[in-house]
C-alpha cells in the first residue's frame, strides 16, 4: 500500500485527543499497558519521537522490531511505532492470531513509495529485454510488502543496511548482475565498497523507463532503481566541509543511504546500529557530526553528554512521515484495543506475504 492509499484509509483522530494534556495521555498509556501486560507489545523505531519511544517495549531498526514482534508469541496486539512498510513486515512475520496496528496510517516512507509493484514489473520486463536472464533482484527492507514479494518471486532477497555487503556478494554468486531497489545510494555505496567501479553501475528511471548510462551495456554489473531517502539525501558535501572548518578534528559518521560523495568524505559510514555502537565506543570529549535522522541524533546527544554530538546538517528536519506517530495517535490506538475495536490494522495479502517471506528468509539464511 502506498502512502496515498494509506491516507485514504486513515480514520480521523477524534478531537478529544487533541485537547488532552501530555500528563493525561501518558497516564492513560501507562494504565492500558499495565492492564494488557504481555498481551500488548509496542516496538519503537530509533527515529521515533522521545514522547513515543519512552513507551516502547523494544527499540531498534525495522527488521529487528519485526523479528522481535514475531518472537513475542504472547502479544495479541502489536502497536508498531514506525512507518507503514515496517508494520507490514511485522504482519508478514507474525502469526494469524496477532494483530499489527499502526497508530497513524499516514506514517509512510517516501523511499518505499518510490517503487510500486506496477512500475517494478514493467521495468523488469524492459530490463530483461536488455539483459536477458542475467539479473537477480535485491530490495532494501525499506520497501513495501509488494516489492519484497516481487523480489522473492524472482529468487532474490531483501537486504538491510547492516548486511547489504554480504547479500550483494551472495547475489553475484547467483547472477551476473543485480537489480537493486528502491534506494540507489545504499546500492551504489555497497557495490563500490565491494570493488565495483561506478562506471559499471547504471540507474533505472522508472518514470522515463530509461537506463541512465553512457557506456556499453555489457559492462553494467549493477542496475540501481532511481529512489532515495528524502532525509539522508539532504546531507551534503558542503555540510561536511563546514563541519570540518568549524570543528577541527571532528568525526563524521553517516548512514549509507546518504549520497556516494558524502559517504566517501565521511570518516565512518554504516547502519543505524553501527552509528549507535560507534558513539557508545567513542572517547569522552570527542566531537561527532552524525548524518542520520534528527530524532536519533538528538537522543544520541542526550545519552552521550560527555561528547559533543551534532547533526551533520544543522538545518535538518526530522523525518516528517515517521513523526506522524505522536502521543495522541498512540493513545488512540491503545484505547481502540481496550474498547474491543482496534483501528488501523495492517493486514498483508496472503499471496504477497508468502513471496515476501521467501525474500526475507533468503536474507536471514545468509546474513
Amino acid at each position: 500500500m502506498s502512502i496515498l492509499e494509506a491516507m485514504n484509509d486513515q480514520l480521523t483522530i477524534p478531537e478529544r485527543y487533541k485537547t488532552l494534556s501530555v500528563e493525561e495521555m501518558e497516564a492513560r498509556i501507562i494504565e492500558i499497558k499495565n492492564k494488557f501486560g504481555t498481551r500488548l507489545y509496542i516496538p519503537g523505531h530509533h527515529y521515533q519521537k522521545d514522547e513515543v519511544i519512552q513507551f516502547a517495549d523494544d527499540t531498534g531498526d525495522s527488521l529487528k522490531l519485526a523479528q522481535l514482534s514475531a518472537n513475542n508469541k504472547s502479544a495479541e496486539y502489536i502497536v508498531f511505532c514506525g512507518v507503514h512498510f515496517m508494520a507490514e513486515t511485522a504482519d508478514i512475520l507474525t502469526n494469524e492470531n496477532q494483530k499489527v496496528l499502526l497508530p497513524d496510517m499516514r506514517a509512510g516512507c517516501s523511499m518505499a513509495d518510490m517503487a510500486n509493484l506496477e512500475q517494478t514489473e514493467r521495468s523488469w520486463v524492459k530490463l530483461q529485454e536488455l539483459f536477458g536472464d542475467t539479473m537477480l533482484p535485491l530490495t532494501y527492507v525499506n520497501s513495501t510488502a509488494a516489492i519484497k514479494a516481487f523480489v522473492g518471486k524472482y529468487e532474490g532477497a531483501t537486504v538491510t543496511s547492516s548486511n547489504a555487503k554480504k547479500m550483494v556478494e551472495w547475489a553475484f554468486t547467483q547472477k551476473e548482475r543485480i537489480f537493486f531497489l528502491p534506494d540507489q545510494h545504499l546500492g551504489r555505496n555497497t557495490a563500490f565498497e565491494l570493488g565495483i567501479p561506478l562506471d559499471a553501475m547504471a540507474v533505472w528511471d522508472p518514470h522515463t523507463e530509461q537506463l541512465e548510462y553512457t557506456g556499453e551495456l555489457t559492462d553494467i554489473k549493477v542496475i540501481l532503481w532511481k529512489g532515495h531517502c528524502s532525509v539522508h539525501e539532504k546531507f551534503t558535501v558542503e555540510n561536511i566541509e563546514q563541519m570540518r572548518s568549524d570543528y577541527p578534528g571532528i568525526n563524521i559518521i553517516v548512514h549509507p543511504e546518504c549520497s556516494h560523495e558524502v559517504v566517501q568524505l565521511a570518516d565512518y559510514a554504516g547502519s543505524t546500529n553501527y552509528i549507535i555502537d560507534k558513539l557508545n565506543e567513542a572517547e569522552p570529549g570527542s566531537i561527532w557530526a552524525v548524518g542520520t535522522e534528527m530524532n536519533l541524533v538528538k537522543r544520541l546527544g542526550q545519552v552521550h553528554n560527555d561528547k559533543k554530538v551534532l547533526s551533520l546538517n544543522p538545518n535538518m528536519c526530522p523525518c516528517l512521515t515517521m513523526n506522524r506517530i505522536d502521543l495522541p495517535h498512540l493513545l488512540w490506538s491503545l484505547e481502540s484495543i481496550e474498547n474491543g475495536a482496534p483501528i488501523n490494522q495492517i493486514s498483508v495479502d496472503k499471496d504477497i506475504a508468502y513471496h515476501a517471506v521467501l525474500a526475507v528468509n533468503r536474507m536471514l539464511d545468509r546474513a
